[in-house]
């Protein structure tokens, strides 16, 4: 029986959608005609050098580390010309560059904080019936945003990336979460909107896995499938469904 429940952040509890989707729709609002083929390089980049930031980012709240990625992403655009929107940054001014920044920032926290407000109330549902848990590739300050959105108390362990040294899909990132949680892999389930990087490594160590594929979510239709078995156990389109599953 299922006891444990680990949860992925970016894009599940904070979500409905990847971040790099969001991102998408917040530079598109914000008046930028960007495609997903230009902005994806630009968002690997800045997280990379985000995850390489070491203590510095730990003091960072949703706001300022959310400033501080689209900042690189910017840059990325403007120095690597990526097509019209390269032209575009390149000729504005540092003064517009920091609004864009500052507006594609705003919407995309915004959007977070909204989205965390609605996954807590779930979470909250859940907390009789669970231990529970977040396992995230992140920048050594998820504590410090969990805290901010008032769901400390929710989770009994947060599982950073940044702080143990390893990174989904890792398998020892899970293994963290478990020793934390004094759980074996058969008492927990692991809910998150990846297939490679939260549902492949979970379920190869014996993780019941809940792949959060919303309506939105930009990924295949079907679960692959490894020697035969599907790495997703379960399916669900919202995080309400959670309460419903036989794990």
């Amino acid at each position: 029986m299922v006891k444990v429940l680990l949860f992925d952040f970016g894009g599940t509890l904070d979500g409905p959608k990847h971040w790099l989707d969001r991102f998408l729709a917040s530079y598109r609002d914000a008046g930028v005609d960007i495609t997903r083929e230009h902005l994806d390089p630009a968002f690997e980049h800045a997280t990379q050098i985000g995850y390489r930031a070491g203590k510095v980012l730990e003091r960072f709240g949703l706001p300022e580390l959310v400033q501080f990625l689209v900042g690189h992403q910017v840059e990325y655009l403007q120095e690597n010309g990526c097509g019209a929107i390269g032209v575009r940054l390149g000729g504005a001014s540092a003064k517009d560059r920091y609004r864009l920044v500052e507006q594609i920032t705003a919407s995309f926290v915004d959007e977070s904080r909204a989205g965390m407000a609605r996954s807590r109330a779930i979470v909250e549902s859940l907390k009789p019936r669970f231990r529970m848990g977040i396992v995230s590739n992140f920048y050594g300050n998820l504590d410090r945003i969990i805290a901010e959105a008032k769901m400390q108390r929710l989770f009994d362990t947060i599982i950073d990336s940044s702080r143990v040294g390893a990174f989904k899909p890792d398998p020892r990132i899970f293994r963290e979460a478990l020793d934390a949680l004094s759980a074996q892999p058969a008492q927990a389930a692991m809910v998150g909107d990846s297939l490679a990087k939260d549902c492949a490594p979970a379920h190869a160590i014996g993780i019941a896995t809940v792949w959060y594929r919303p309506p939105s979510q930009s990924t295949p239709v079907e679960a692959p499938s490894q020697g035969g078995t599907t790495v997703a156990d379960h399916t669900i389109a919202t995080l309400e469904e959670i309460a419903a599953l036989d794990l």
